[in-house]
This record gives C-alpha cells, sequence and structure tokens, in this order.
C-alpha cells in the first residue's frame, strides 16, 4: 500500500519527530511504500493569498507546491497527518495545509446544489490523525470538547467524503515517564505494521 504521511514539527528533537520515525519503522515492516510530505522542511507557505482564494472560487490551485502535494496524494492508498496540538488547535502548516490542499477540485467536488461532497483522492481508503499534546485526554475532551477531532476528522475528512478516519492522540507528553513515551513509540510500530 501506498502510504502519505503529512508531518508538521520545525525541532527535530521532538517526541513528534520520534512519533514519525516509529510510524515509519511499523509502515516499513509492512512493507508499505511511504511518501513523506515534511512541511516544514520543505517551507510550505500557509497563508491563502488573495490568488489562493481566487483559486478557490474557480477550483485551480495556484501554489506550486498544492499541486505537487496534489500529485502525490493522488497516488495515495492512505493518508496519515502527524502534528502537535498547540493552544487546543494545530500548528499553521498545519492548517494551511488543509487550507490550501484540501481544496475544491484538488481534495474534493461538490455538486451544484446540495451539501454532499466528493472525495477527488480516490485511491485514499484511510485517514489516521496522530497528534501529541501536554494536556490530559480527559480535559481535553470534557472542557475543550475535542477540538481538533472536530475540526480535522469530522469538519473536514467527514464533510469532504473521506471514510475510516482514526485519531491517535499521545497526551501528557511532557509529564509521563522516558519510559511510558518509549512504549508508546513501540505501540505505534506495532500498529502501523498491521496496517492493512
Amino acid at each position: 500500500m501506498k502510504v502519505v504521511i503529512v508531518f508538521n514539527h520545525p525541532y527535530e528533537g521532538s517526541y513528534c519527530n520520534a512519533v514519525l520515525e516509529s510510524v515509519i519503522k511499523g509502515l516499513q515492516k509492512a512493507q508499505h511504500e511511504t511518501d513523506l510530505i515534511h512541511l516544514d522542511k520543505d517551507n510550505f507557505n500557509p497563508v491563502m493569498t488573495a490568488a489562493d482564494l481566487k483559486g478557490f472560487v474557480e477550483r485551480k490551485p495556484v501554489d506550486p507546491k498544492v499541486m505537487e502535494y496534489r500529485q502525490r496524494l493522488e497516488q495515495a492508498e492512505h493518508l496519515i497527518l502527524i502534528f502537535p496540538i498547540w493552544w487546543e488547535l494545530m500548528p499553521a502548516m498545519t492548517k494551511g495545509f488543509i487550507d490550501k490542499v484540501i481544496f475544491p477540485g484538488v481534495a474534493y467536488d461538490h455538486p451544484p446544489k446540495g451539501v454532499l461532497f466528493t472525495p477527488l483522492f480516490k485511491k485514499i481508503r484511510g485517514v489516521t490523525m496522530i497528534t501529541t499534546m501536554n494536556s490530559a485526554g480527559i480535559v481535553y475532551r470534557l472542557f475543550f470538547g475535542n477540538a481538533i477531532q472536530r475540526s480535522v476528522l469530522r469538519g473536514t475528512f467527514w464533510k469532504t467524503g473521506y471514510k475510516n478516519r482514526k485519531w491517535i492522540n499521545l497526551t501528557m507528553v511532557k509529564m509521563i515517564s522516558e519510559e511510558k513515551r518509549k512504549k508508546r513509540l513501540q505501540k505505534l510500530e506495532q500498529v502501523f505494521a498491521r496496517l492493512k
């Protein structure tokens, strides 16, 4: 299976980077082909310009990186997004990726009448979002309403018609022991070694 990973974290010593390595190891064990879109190393510009918005209306992206990502995502059978949760939401580059790539005429289409969208990345069979955060999961769920799940998996990928959506949220990253961090990474590797 061809798996595209969209990754966003600027610091190489981050737990997110360790998560990325574990996911890739697991995918390699399962002999999946991986394609890494590293938004930070790509210097991806997350800002929607007037030209981008004109492209949105015309369903024609103008950012060369968006056109490149589109070609790569057209080959994907599974999409994985990995990023930290900062102030209850995603970093700017992840938000910009959603704004500029999950775009009409690129990732989805919709009929002139009606509200149902049709996914355009036809090979994608599943979307997995992996996040890291320092909050406790129960606090994020009860007090902040699982904001990232609602905005990304429901508000973006459910609305645009992508099925088999999953969220893996690694909580309290700074508070837990090094041993527990390592166990989480081992479990992630095992999860993606079983991806079908």
